[in-house]
């Protein structure tokens, strides 16, 4: 934070803050959550040519992931087009960070931060451009959720 305010990035500090924010509120409502025991694994989705499983919470879970990370990722553009700061999504702590909403019950963390960190490429990018080529109003566009995350039931 200190070389954010050495460099007066303003907007991307404010921007880190809230998230900092947002991912201790999310933690908190984790410690509270309540789980399900009997999970059906009956939906599966493909990446890099391997097939995975999950129940359909863990599938709700992918699409939130994707979902939340073109919200910030969206939110940490803007902030560096406020900031006339160059392009780079991968320089923002929440894109590394990936966890934002993350439920350990019900997908693996590395497929989580896996398509949190696809939504917030593309959230970035609308963000940074001022513009609605993936999403809109802060919300990831049906037809790229379904072109990332192809998952079906069986």
């Amino acid at each position: 934070m200190r070389e954010l305010r050495r460099n007066k990035r303003q907007r991307r500090l404010e921007y880190q803050r809230r998230y900092y924010q947002r991912l201790l509120r999310d933690r908190r409502r984790l410690d509270r959550a309540r789980y399900y025991d009997s999970l059906v694994y009956d939906y599966r989705y493909r990446r890099n040519g391997r097939y995975y499983y999950t129940s359909s919470y863990g599938a709700r879970m992918l699409r939130q992931a994707m979902q939340y990370g073109y919200e910030e990722g969206f939110r940490a553009g803007q902030a560096d087009r406020y900031d006339r700061w160059n392009y780079g999504y991968d320089s923002s702590y929440a894109y590394s960070d990936a966890t934002y909403g993350y439920d350990s019950y019900y997908v693996n963390m590395s497929e989580y931060q896996y398509y949190f960190r696809e939504g917030f490429r593309r959230g970035y990018e609308d963000g940074y451009y001022n513009r609605s080529r993936y999403g809109r109003n802060y919300s990831l566009f049906d037809n790229i959720v379904a072109g990332i995350l192809s998952i079906f039931r069986f």
